[in-house]
């Protein structure tokens, strides 16, 4: 995993010191998302995309773009 240099982590605590994290009641945030995104899919993707998301340290949809991005690459 690639280290931030003091000037992002700057940039990253000014975001999010300044951010309104306020929850909405109802409103889906991108837990419930990805959440739901891999309930909707059969077991053995979402214990692949779950799998891989943990060994490199990124979110699920985060994997499952990449795994997109891939097949476009592969197909173009």
């Amino acid at each position: 995993m690639a280290r931030m240099t003091e000037e992002e982590a700057e940039k990253l605590d000014e975001e999010i010191t300044n951010t309104d994290i306020t929850l909405i009641p109802g409103e889906d945030g991108i837990f419930t998302r990805q959440r739901k995104l891999l309930d909707a899919i059969d077991r053995v993707s979402a214990n692949y995309i779950v799998t891989r998301a943990i060994a490199e340290n990124k979110f699920p949809l985060q994997i499952l773009g990449e795994v997109i991005h891939e097949k476009i690459a592969v197909s173009a």
